[in-house]
Formats: C-alpha cells, structure tokens, sequence
C-alpha cells in the first residue's frame, strides 16, 4: 500500500497503575477504497483487447478470398469423356451447359484401327456442320443465348439439354432446331422449371 492511499490515525492514551504511569500511543490505518486498483484496470484492458481481436478474425473469415472467387468460374468448364467406340459408329460428342457464354462443342472421335467405312466419316461431317449451325442460331438468338441451352448430334439426331421458364421456350427452341438443313430428329431433354 502506498502512503497516499492511507491515512493514519494515532492517539495517545495515558495508562496509570499504581506501580508505574506509561503513555500508550495507538496508530490505526484507514485504506481509502474509491478508486480501481491497478490490477483491475490490467485486467480490463486484457478483456478489451481479445474481445477485439476475436471481432476481427470473425470478419476476416466470413470476407470471400481472391482465390475462392478465382475458382468459381473454373468450375463450369466442359466434361469430355471418350469412351472406346466400335469401329461402325460415329464421334461421340459429350458436352455441359455452360453459364451464358457457351464454348465450342468438343468433338470425341473413336480410335483408328477398326474398319474404315465412308458413311461414318461423311456422317460426322454432316454432324459437325448441323452442329455449327445449331450454335451459331442458339447464340446470335438474344431469346436463345441467355437460357443455357446445349445441343448434341449424332447421325442427324439432335439431342437438347437445358433448362428454361416456361413450356413455350422449350418449344421455340425445339423448333428452330428442326429448321435446321439435315435435322432427322429431335429428342428435347429441356427442364422446365418455372
């Protein structure tokens, strides 16, 4: 205790016996209370500066990174699998909807090796180009291009993926596919969501 924080109290008080007279001096000390001790004051800034620190870490974690945002639209390239193809049939064509841009179609074709027959050749070029033309009218179509849409074909077959709002979009687009030079067919496998 530091002598500021006290005050002293003393009085004297006089003892008589019949053998001899003393003087007793008698000294009390009062602690003054009404302050905060330096200890408590410690303490308070210790609390504070967690609690800040625990406010700061909580922020930082919910803030998205440069890399998660950077990785999102890595996540929506194509899938091509190839598969080994008998020798009789033609390229095999696997693609994903992509977002509102769409890439190229990636064209899978078999292995060389098996018997090489004219119709298969001549047939993937009349597949590559009715499939040029069904992307070139699903993207320079504003009513198209936003909606996602993928087509595959195969031997003249058309295969649609997607998903659009109403029932009239899914037909508008099975339309215009069939207008295409060398459509045989079209198997619409667009989701309606709405």
């Amino acid at each position: 205790m530091a002598y500021d924080e006290e005050e002293a109290r003393r009085s004297r008080v006089v003892v008589e016996t019949p053998n001899e007279r003393r003087e007793v001096v008698h000294s009390q000390s009062v602690r003054d209370n009404s302050g905060i001790s330096a200890g408590m004051v410690g303490v308070l800034v210790v609390v504070a500066i967690a609690l800040i620190t625990m406010l700061v870490l909580f922020w930082m974690s919910n803030q998205p990174t440069t890399d998660e945002t950077a990785a999102l639209p890595a996540q929506t390239q194509p899938t091509v699998i190839q598969q080994p193809a008998p020798a009789q049939q033609p390229p095999v064509i696997i693609q994903q909807p992509a977002p509102a841009t769409q890439p190229a179609p990636i064209i899978v074709t078999p292995p060389s090796g098996g018997s090489t027959a004219p119709s298969t050749t001549d047939s993937a070029s009349i597949d590559s180009a009715i499939q040029t033309a069904i992307d070139k009218r699903l993207t320079d179509d504003p009513a198209f291009s936003s909606l996602g849409i993928s087509a595959s074909v195969i031997n003249g077959k058309v295969m649609l993926i997607g998903t659009v709002k109403t029932q009239t979009e899914k037909a508008d687009v099975e339309r215009m596919v069939k207008q295409v030079k060398g459509v045989k067919e079209v198997d619409n496998q667009i989701i309606v969501s709405g």
